[in-house]
């Protein structure tokens, strides 16, 4: 029997072959969903950096419950948790405040102002990182024994008041970030700029804290949280 050959559709079918195989190269870098039962994970991507700077404000929301804590045992007239106070405003210093703070005025505020959108707002928000570190320094001062605690009969009061401008001020701070500021942080960057900024913030944290940086930073609130028993999160569930 006479063999018939299609050099046409032997060619078509081999460029679609070879097609077929470079289309596979080149998705060979996406990570791969895991079936039931499957041994290969599926890679997530890294935290952007909107989701840092706000799980970074989950940190100070759970220091203001430790100050509000501490406003609460001085009205009380209870003993002055002098230690704990003295060690948030540490964390305060050197997470918040050189770290965290350091990032937005370095990398995100000036972003808005070069695009000319919410520079009221930046504006407010670099003059309450100012106001706030003011703040850290007095209740450093106060909360500190031989730079106040001892020397002034009435630092309590001092320091109560310290707090409770402190955490008016912040309160309303992290909230207009989370909800008006990072939001907007993809309209003023290109997405090769967003996806680089939060590389940037990974690597400044490792570098000043370690790898695992935040979940230290967690760790040591939390200890601070066990020492006054306001640790356990069902004990500010309301009861019926």
């Amino acid at each position: 029997m006479k063999t018939t050959h299609f050099p046409g559709t032997i060619v078509c079918a081999m460029a679609i072959l070879l097609a077929g195989l470079a289309v596979m190269s080149c998705r060979g870098t996406v990570p791969r969903r895991a079936d039931a039962g499957s041994t290969v994970k599926e890679e997530m991507p890294g935290v952007t950096a909107p989701e840092d700077l706000m799980r970074e404000h989950g940190v100070l929301r759970r220091v203001l419950l430790i100050y509000q804590e501490t406003i609460r045992r001085i009205d009380a007239n209870q003993q002055v948790p002098w230690a704990a106070v003295a060690s948030c405003a540490d964390i305060v210093r050197r997470f918040v405040e050189d770290y965290h703070e350091k990032l937005e005025e370095d990398y995100i505020f000036p972003k808005f102002e070069a695009a000319g959108k919410l520079v009221d707002l930046t504006t407010t928000l670099r003059a309450q990182h100012k106001a706030g570190r003011a703040l850290t320094d007095e209740i450093k001062r106060l909360s500190t024994p031989g730079r106040g605690a001892i020397k002034y009969p009435d630092s309590d009061k001092k320091l109560a008041d310290a707090l409770r401008k402190f955490i008016a001020m912040y309160q309303v701070h992290a909230a207009r970030e989370d909800t008006v500021l990072f939001p907007a942080i993809r309209d003023v960057v290109t997405p090769e700029e967003f996806d680089k900024m939060g590389d940037q913030f990974e690597d400044k944290e490792n570098e000043l804290f370690g790898e695992r940086g935040f979940e230290k930073v967690v760790d040591q609130v939390a200890d601070i949280e066990k020492t006054l028993g306001i640790y356990d999160l069902n004990q500010f569930t309301p009861t019926p």
